[in-house]
């Protein structure tokens, strides 16, 4: 996150360049002047409320750091950070709850910004035979859990695929948010060594999805496992924990897996 010991000015014009526009860009995407810009930028002019809200919403801020740019602009925060099991984001628990369970028997989880585990469902356990006990004791870092070698990472059939794809989405985080915990994370997945079992080529089947998304496989006891996932999160949220929660839901991407998860489930 960024310090607010820094002007606003500063911020703003660090989160115009990390999304890549020129002050005439952000000048015209805003409606206002590029002198304007250029003043709220040096520090020659301080942005109304309004003003800081209005630039942050054509910036794609996250909510946390337009508190941020509120405060270093001498306002107050303007969007709430509640914990998630508050009684102020139950109907949103409840919302997760429900599409975690609805995916069974397949695998779903939800993650806060850092990649942390919050909750998952009755499917995703039943996975994680073999992985090291303290990679499982929270909070649960997913990424770690599935690239660090004591974790999922050795049971991962097409691992080097699935890695430089979780570095990648990892990277696009870290350059949308500036969050430097992200950063660290990065630092430390991509030192990670390869299992020995890294090198040996997935069984070829990647189901009707192929050369449409990188598959997640996974090898068990019933055999590759092939897996397709989406991301969901919620569309207008006001809230700051609400807005950094993110679910990931697998699917079998073969008939093989869809049918070896619905024996699991049955057992």
């Amino acid at each position: 996150m960024m310090t607010t010991a820094r002007p606003v000015g500063e911020h703003l014009r660090e989160w115009r360049q990390r999304r890549r526009l020129s002050q005439l860009d952000l000048a015209l995407e805003a409606e206002i002047s590029t002198r304007h810009l250029s003043f709220m930028e040096t520090g020659r002019s301080l942005p109304s409320r309004e003003m800081v809200l209005h630039l942050a919403e054509r910036l794609d801020i996250p909510l946390r750091e337009r508190n941020a740019l509120l405060v270093a602009a001498g306002y107050a925060p303007m969007f709430p950070q509640r914990p998630l099991d508050s009684p102020q984001l139950e109907p949103a628990r409840k919302a997760m709850e429900l599409v975690l369970a609805g995916h069974e028997p397949y695998p779903a989880l939800a993650v806060d910004r850092h990649w942390n585990l919050v909750a998952s469902n009755k499917a995703l356990p039943p996975l994680l035979a073999g992985v090291d006990p303290s990679l499982l004791t929270p909070p649960v870092n997913v990424l770690r859990l599935s690239l660090h070698p004591q974790g999922v990472a050795p049971r991962i059939a097409n691992y080097h695929e699935w890695r430089t794809h979780l570095l990648e989405r990892l990277r696009r985080q870290i350059a949308a948010s500036g969050d430097p915990f992200l950063g660290q994370l990065l630092d430390e997945l991509s030192a990670f060594p390869a299992p020995p079992q890294a090198g040996t080529p997935p069984d070829g089947r990647h189901g009707e999805f192929s050369g449409v998304a990188v598959p997640f496989q996974l090898r068990t006891e019933a055999g590759v496992l092939s897996f397709i996932s989406t991301i969901t999160v919620f569309g207008t949220p006001v809230d700051v924990t609400l807005s950094e929660l993110a679910l990931e839901s697998f699917f079998p991407a073969d008939a093989e897996t869809a049918a070896a998860l619905r024996s699991l489930a049955g057992g």
